[in-house]
């Protein structure tokens, strides 16, 4: 079959990932092999993947494919998150435009049914957009959160956590989401720096009769709309300014409400005008200084962050409408004293990112932490899961887990897990995994109700209480404990994440499973760092700056977006993607697909001679693939694999193979190719192939089952890696002294207008001639030398060189320019004198001779041996110019 001028990924990607798909690779059962498990962040059921999806699937499907061929039973488990505020919102969004239906006119049945039907079709794309990525995955495993059985393992755990005490229904302070309507936990809010204002405003004051004064206190605050629901004002009881205001009263402006003075130490006499109005309902830390002064809470908002009938004023205006408004109002009663720049933070839902959180009291559910986070932490710092990078991120782990909070995971929707507490008309409550194991309860207790008679919670649980337990249930480690997949599969090996939910999902894993299974969930945590945009600005659907993946694998191929979005990306550092990096995986894939161009017109010039043991071209490529196959094995035990897609494909391949071996070992126009060269070069390309394939799936799939004929099964995703051969460490010498030196020759002919064609007689002046003599041939045949011939003079009237300690003369029948080279002489010896003098200070610094490991110090001296042997080299040969 004759080959594309170019590699065409359209006619490729589809056929093997079908035919990899039906021979049934990435299904995986409980065997007599070790287990390599990832399960996948299952992404939202909200649209489509984005680059950062896009980042994360391609290192865990480089790490399942490594595995696979490394002798383990991979299993990697695909799924997708209900994710109760986004969807609830899009679906809600749907109903109302599409159908003109609002989610008040719906049973709860009713729209769920919606929202089902919202995760079809969308749970169906992104699988789709994985699968085009060519991500491996059991699709026989997809999980999604909702699962009959999941959601059954879900109340289970809350059924469990109850009944430890771990969860508990009460009054608390949270964090409200008036968009979404619903609260939110502390770790859903995201708090932004902004310029703000002050407001100081005029209270006036009365005696403990009821007396005007005459007198009037200011206060400060940054949002004069809660002034409404203003229940007492607050001072220092050092500030010698107040101290006459015991027993007083101030007057809520707007409201006319008599509120007391109260004295706490709480208050900083600096700030503002060191007195305080408290709002223990739209405050936490009003809140608390309401509980301890025994305040009255007036909440003035609904829970649309409209004004409720509370506030008196302003009735059903949005919260910042009615900031206007009550400043205005306060200015038209001469009761705003002046207004002041001020830089706050305030806190946005993390799910809405424009709709800043409302502080409110609710009656929600918790979870306490505390017990929890122990063993987890421990796992953590005691190295049994392991961080990657550690150094960026064990620190932040550390701290919040020291200083964790309880989880408020009640939210106010329906598309998720409805909590299983079975009201009774008085009010009280049993937890229970269903109605009739509530009506059991509460018959034990001597109450005797119908199911009719029961009111279940209305509120579902926060998303992160379902996929806290993902590495588990995927297995129904929860819903039937013990069964031979998760004693099989579990603990996971590695968990591939982003930095940004290492407190929402990744912590909140290792809790449950060392509550649950008491064993961690996974070995290691691979961070992967943010995706941004070539101006540094994260990518997000609002800037619209994050590209469409289908578009990218439209225009460039799969692996050459896995080679664009890998080959940027350390781990844990924010990545710069730039279309132009996928052009480059691009351009390397017709590399390697010319490549093997070449190799198959050799194919059919075959001869029956063998020589390959003996050439240096092979023996030096040979060392040098053992080398690299032994650098990678490193790199993926460090989880550095954007190094090791580096080293493989631009060192190894691109330049080793493509630009230096196939060139020393191909045959001349039309002549004969040695048979042991061409099958050892076949070999070496499989090789290659099977090293590129994690990274690069599909285009080296297609060359391996282009390189010769293959049986059934013969696949390149099946191929076992074998362990690394020994590596000559002098033919490795040899191979970078031959490469530099052709380099270096074809540099000087191009600068001194010799052309390709022209031949010349190449002199070596050398201490190491034996070396040379062995590579005699091929550097030759790279330079276009007709003779080399070897010297201890300078050889007058020709191109002159230095490459490392030995000098080379060009003989030539052009016409030569002294002046060129003696100028790039001199430029190298002034940056060699320079980097002599550098290498110097090092090596006379004591403290660096005495606390360097003994072979970096070994290191700085070959380097400045080398460096003298160099200048004198080339000093020699200025002298001779």
């Amino acid at each position: 079959m004759e080959l594309s001028k170019n590699y065409t990924p359209a006619a490729v990607e589809g056929k093997w990932y079908q035919h990899w798909m039906d021979k049934g690779y990435f299904r995986s059962k409980p065997d007599n092999r070790p287990p390599f498990t990832i399960v996948i962040p299952p992404p939202n059921v909200t649209g489509v993947l984005h680059m950062g999806h896009t980042l994360n699937e391609t290192v865990q499907d480089i790490l399942i494919r490594r595995a696979r061929m490394s002798g383990y039973n991979t299993c990697w488990v695909p799924g997708s998150d209900h994710a109760s505020i986004a969807t609830e919102a899009k679906v809600v969004n749907m109903l109302k435009t599409e159908k003109g239906i609002e989610k008040s006119q719906l049973t709860r049945e009713e729209f769920l049914k919606y929202a089902f039907e919202w995760k079809d079709k969308y749970g169906g794309i992104i699988y789709s957009q994985i699968k085009k990525l060519g991500c491996s995955c059991d699709w026989d495993r997809v999980t999604f959160t909702m699962d009959d059985h999941y959601y059954q393992a879900v109340i289970k755990v809350f059924v469990d956590l109850y009944s430890k005490g771990l969860i508990y229904r009460g009054a608390r302070m949270i964090n409200w989401d008036p968009k979404a309507k619903t609260a939110l936990s502390d770790e859903e809010v995201q708090y932004k720096d902004l310029q703000g204002k002050l407001y100081h405003v005029q209270y006036a004051i009365t005696d403990s009769e009821d007396h005007l004064t005459g007198e009037s206190i200011t206060i400060a605050t940054q949002r004069p709309e809660t002034i409404m629901g203003d229940t007492a004002i607050c001072v220092n009881p050092d500030d010698e300014r107040y101290k006459h205001l015991v027993g007083h009263f101030a007057i809520v402006p707007l409201v006319n409400r008599r509120v007391p003075i109260i004295f706490d130490t709480y208050v900083d006499k600096e700030f503002g005008t060191g007195a305080l109005k408290v709002t223990p309902a739209h405050d936490i830390n009003d809140y608390n200084l309401g509980l301890k002064h025994n305040l009255e809470v007036v909440d003035t908002l609904n829970d649309d962050g409209t004004l409720s009938a509370a506030a008196g004023v302003f009735i059903g205006e949005d919260r910042f409408k009615a900031r206007k408004l009550v400043i205005a109002a306060l200015q038209e009663q001469g009761l705003l004293v002046k207004e002041q720049e001020y830089t706050t933070r305030l806190g946005y839902s993390e799910r809405n990112p424009d709709t800043v959180v409302e502080p409110r009291i609710s009656t929600q559910w918790f979870v306490k932490m505390a017990e929890l986070a122990k063993p987890a932490l421990d796992a953590v710092v005691s190295g049994d899961v392991d961080i990657h990078p550690g150094d960026r991120f064990l620190a932040t782990y550390k701290y919040w887990m020291e200083n964790v909070k309880d989880w408020c995971i009640s939210r106010q929707l329906w598309w998720g897990q409805q909590i299983p507490a079975f009201y009774a008309p008085d009010g009280t409550f049993e937890v229970a995994q269903n109605v009739d194991a509530a009506i059991a309860q509460f018959k034990a207790k001597g109450f005797s109700y119908t199911a009719a008679e029961l009111r279940q919670d209305e509120d579902c649980l926060d998303t992160w209480f379902s996929s806290w337990l993902w590495p588990m249930e995927v297995f129904n480690g929860i819903s039937q404990p013990d069964n031979e997949e998760i004693n099989y599969y579990y603990p996971t090996n590695v968990l591939v994440t982003g930095q940004d939910i290492i407190f929402f999902w990744v912590a909140r894993m290792i809790m449950a499973g060392m509550e649950y299974k008491k064993v961690k969930p996974f070995s290691d945590v691979y961070f992967t760092g943010m995706v941004r945009d070539k101006q540094g600005r994260k990518m997000s659907k609002q800037l619209g700056n994050s590209p469409d993946l289908l578009e990218l694998i439209d225009r460039f191929g799969a692996d050459a977006v896995r080679f664009g979005i890998m080959i940027s990306s350390p781990a844990g550092n924010d990545l710069l993607f730039d279309d132009a990096s996928c052009e480059n995986g691009r351009n390397f894939t017709n590399k390697i697909w010319n490549a093997l161009k070449l190799v198959k017109m050799w194919e059919g010039r075959v001869t029956n001679t063998n020589t390959s043991v003996d050439h240096f071209a092979i023996q030096w490529f040979e060392s040098r693939l053992n080398e690299v196959k032994v650098q990678v094995a490193e790199l993926f035990k460090d989880f550095k694999l954007s190094e090791a897609l580096n080293i493989v494909c631009n060192s190894l391949i691109w330049d080793d193979f493509c630009s230096w071996y196939l060139e020393w070992v191909k045959p001349g126009f039309e002549q004969p190719c040695d048979a042991g060269i061409y099958n050892k070069t076949v070999y070496f390309f499989e090789e290659l192939m099977q090293l590129l394939h994690p990274f690069m799936p599909f285009v080296s799939e297609e060359i391996y089952q282009q390189l010769r004929e293959r049986g059934e099964g013969d696949d390149l995703i099946i191929r076992q890696y074998t362990a690394p051969g020994a590596t000559d460490a002098g033919i490795l010498a040899q191979g970078e002294l031959l490469k530099e030196v052709i380099s270096s020759i074809r540099d000087a002919r191009n600068k001194n207008q010799v052309k390709p064609k022209d031949e010349i007689v190449l002199h070596i002046d050398t201490l190491q001639e034996a070396t040379f003599k062995q590579i005699e041939s091929m550097l030759g045949k790279q330079v276009n030398a007709k003779a080399i011939n070897y010297t201890k003079e300078p050889v007058g009237g020709c191109i002159t060189l230095v490459v490392q300690k030995d000098k080379f003369y060009l003989e030539t029948e052009t016409a030569l320019n002294t002046t060129v080279q003696k100028e790039d002489l001199e430029k190298d010896l002034a940056y060699l004198q320079g980097f002599l003098v550098s290498v110097e200070k090092k090596l006379s610094n004591e403290k660096f001779v005495q606390n360097a490991k003994p072979e970096v110090v070994e290191a700085e001296r070959k380097k400045k041996e080398d460096a003298e042997a160099r200048i004198a080299a080339i000093t020699e040969s200025l002298k001779s110019l």
